[in-house]
């Protein structure tokens, strides 16, 4: 059965949930002009490794990455599967850790990190111990109440722009490139579709209608960094760690009954994150069943209390920065190797079939 929507839905609330926080900031303060410049290139690394890696699934019907890296040894699956799931590990820590700080930096000040790492965990754990198609149904009833909230707020961040600010348009140095913001940015692009080869068992989809999917991103990504441009200006926009939020902040809309809208939108963009580290938590148990096999909720609980462990030891958001920065070379390094691995054991096994 084609279950292309519930894919479709979640590839879509994995990445609004990264597009908004940090990534608007690291794309402001890796250039000063000319943005959506890196954003396309950003974007079309994403794709082309998007297509590559769905390619290469599509040699394999109904198998994960784990099965597939199993059919040639078990020294090239370890290989392959230890750094994902080192970098799935990382990727669940820094997350609970960075955006339990945005959530007591924009309105739970006087609550402890580790009481909203514990809410953000159990709630994930939960959903990821009971499988993939649960976390999939979740997504749906999310996407059915947020998805509205999300685009009433995005109209409404329209109202403070000014269009002298979407000047100059070209970057001609690219600079931005080699800057330590640019390649934080790719946390945005990157990693998000991961996922895709670990359903394939339990979830048919159409490669197409991801694809399209894919394209419907760009103008949140471009919004995402262009709306605080256009309301701050550049130079003051840089200045602000969470430069949408901020935009969002300064809007008023004097028939709405309550004083903020940012708010709504945070709560919104919680909830896609909890999602995403619920998936992330299900694709890490996933590689530590096949090399111990054991009940869903034992094997998820185990990483539930290491990954809370460990990110209660991080102690302010310049450590978490630093871990985003470090955690860049194996995220390059993974999405990397496993699309093209991927595609090229496909293309070995079509030859010789």
């Amino acid at each position: 059965m084609d279950r292309s929507f519930h894919v479709v839905l979640m590839y879509l609330l994995i990445h609004l949930g990264l597009i908004f926080f940090l990534y608007p900031n690291d794309i402001i303060s890796s250039s000063d002009e000319g943005h959506w410049m890196p954003i396309m290139i950003g974007f079309l690394v994403h794709f082309v490794f998007l297509w590559i890696y769905m390619k290469g699934l599509s040699f394999f019907p109904k198998k994960n990455i784990i099965d597939i890296y199993s059919e040639i040894g078990k020294g090239i699956s370890t290989f392959f599967l230890l750094p994902v799931f080192i970098y799935l590990l990382f990727v669940d820590i820094i997350g609970v850790r960075a955006y339990s700080e945005i959530i007591t930096i924009i309105f739970l000040s006087n609550t402890p990190s580790w009481a909203i790492i514990v809410l953000l965990l159990f709630i994930s754990a939960f959903l990821a111990s009971k499988g993939a198609e649960v976390i999939f149904r979740t997504g749906i009833i999310l996407a059915l109440v947020f998805f509205p909230i999300i685009f009433f707020v995005l109209i409404a961040s329209f109202q403070n722009i000014d269009w002298y600010y979407l000047f100059p348009l070209i970057d001609d140095d690219f600079h931005f490139i080699t800057s330590p913001y640019y390649l934080k940015s790719f946390s945005a692009f990157i990693g998000g579709f991961l996922f895709l080869g670990f359903v394939t068992p339990y979830l048919a989809y159409n490669r197409k209608k991801v694809l399209t999917a894919a394209m419907l991103l760009i103008p949140f990504f471009l919004l995402a960094v262009y709306i605080p441009v256009l309301t701050f200006g550049r130079s003051t926009a840089s200045t602000f760690l969470f430069p949408y939020v901020m935009t969002v902040d300064s809007t008023y809309i004097n028939w709405l009954m309550f004083d903020r809208v940012t708010m709504f939108f945070i709560l919104c963009l919680i909830t896609f994150i909890m999602l995403q580290v619920s998936l992330v938590l299900w694709m890490a148990y996933q590689i530590m069943n096949h090399w111990i096999p054991h009940k869903p909720v034992y094997n998820v609980l185990a990483l539930a209390i290491g990954i809370f462990i460990t990110s209660v030891m991080i102690i302010d958001w310049k450590t978490v920065e630093k871990l985003l920065w470090l955690n860049s070379f194996l995220r390059f390094y993974v999405i990397f190797t496993v699309p093209l691995s991927i595609y090229f054991i496909g293309r070995r096994r079509e030859g010789r079939g």
